[in-house]
């Protein structure tokens, strides 16, 4: 199940709105009760989302949280950027062979 900030970043972004500050836009909350999180403050000039509308983001949120595990693999993979070009410098097919054999082992959704 997507993290319900997720969620709201999905349903901004469908309503033209690409970042969402969680300290000064929308303010998650949790009261550890055992009725999880839910959204204390909404500070956009869009309308705050039903749970229906949310729920309805799951899939899409899903997709987006796979995608960034697999965005970090890479990027732990890929080495630093200086190691990168002084790999391309000495041997760029190398190179070439390595990044598509991170990028195969970790594909994104």
């Amino acid at each position: 199940m997507a993290q319900l900030s997720t969620k709201i970043k999905e349903y901004c972004k469908a309503n033209g709105i690409a970042n969402v500050d969680f300290m000064s836009d929308v303010r998650l909350q949790d009261d550890s009760n055992g009725q999880g999180v839910y959204i204390a403050e909404w500070n956009l000039d869009i309308a705050q989302p039903t749970d229906a509308q949310l729920a309805s983001y799951e899939t899409v949120a899903n997709t987006a949280e796979a995608n960034a595990q697999v965005d970090a693999a890479r990027r732990q993979a890929y080495g630093s950027w200086g190691d990168q070009l002084d790999e391309i410098y000495h041997n760029i097919d190398a190179w070439k062979t390595r990044i598509q054999g991170i990028k195969n082992n970790n594909p994104k959704s």
